[in-house]
């Protein structure tokens, strides 16, 4: 589904990521910790196609395709879809609206928001006065309404009380085919987590840690978790397993 190979991204002068080697199968969800800083959000953006993030070496693949030099709305065509840990409010703008144009016309919002207790807001503008857990799921029902092949979630438990949390994961699995057997999915996702919460909802196939804008860390997303837990991300920087 996607491929990174050495990459090597700058903001201006400032070097973020370097040398990131990612793949992401078609089917698997991956998890991405890392301290503030680390270059987590980066490599979202970076993989979205945002031009503050420009690439200075190597090479992004998606479902066999380089759209390294791609803009972002034709990666979205292509379908890849993000969800920002802290989306804009976009004013004079209803989130019905926003929903019918994800979809290209192919959802019935109403129908959409009432299956995650959404419909009162499908007249206010668009993120304009929600909660935290409002947030989230406003952002998540766009990208549902998008429907992408391959879902980069920037936190999506931050700001989000335990009752949201449980609606937030119910709409990710939703969205990653978590109700498929393993071999008969066809999306993919690449989800950053500062506490893992999100993991008690969605099953994880393989975890990284990001330190200092590089890969320092793989391996199973539990034990990766609790090793944070324990020891920190100084030291599994450390690791290099």
């Amino acid at each position: 589904m996607l491929e990174i190979d050495d990459l090597w991204v700058n903001i201006e002068d400032k070097e973020v990521l370097k040398g990131i080697n990612l793949r992401v199968p078609v089917g698997e969800t991956h998890i991405l910790f890392g301290k503030n800083g680390s270059g987590k959000s980066s490599l979202l953006m970076a993989i979205m196609g945002f031009e503050r993030y420009a690439v200075k070496q190597g090479r992004i693949s998606f479902l066999g395709q380089d759209i390294t030099q791609l803009p972002t709305y034709e990666r979205a065509r292509l379908g890849l879809g993000l969800s920002f840990q802290r989306p804009p409010t976009i004013r004079g703008v209803k989130t019905a609206d926003v929903l019918r144009v994800c979809s290209r016309g192919a959802i019935v919002p109403e129908v959409l928001a009432a299956a995650y207790d959404f419909t009162e807001f499908l007249d206010r503008e668009v993120n304009h006065g929600f909660s935290g857990g409002e947030l989230k799921r406003s952002e998540l029902l766009q990208l549902l309404a998008q429907n992408p092949k391959m879902v980069l979630l920037d936190e999506p438990e931050s700001g989000v009380d335990l009752e949201n949390l449980q609606v937030v994961g119910k709409i990710i699995a939703h969205l990653l085919q978590k109700d498929r057997r393993p071999q008969a999915r066809e999306h993919s996702g690449l989800i950053i987590t500062h506490t893992g919460f999100i993991m008690d909802y969605i099953n994880a196939d393989r975890a990284y840690i990001l330190s200092g804008g590089r890969m320092c860390c793989q391996g199973n997303p539990r034990d990766l978790l609790h090793d944070i837990k324990n020891f920190g991300y100084e030291e599994c920087a450390k690791c290099r397993r």
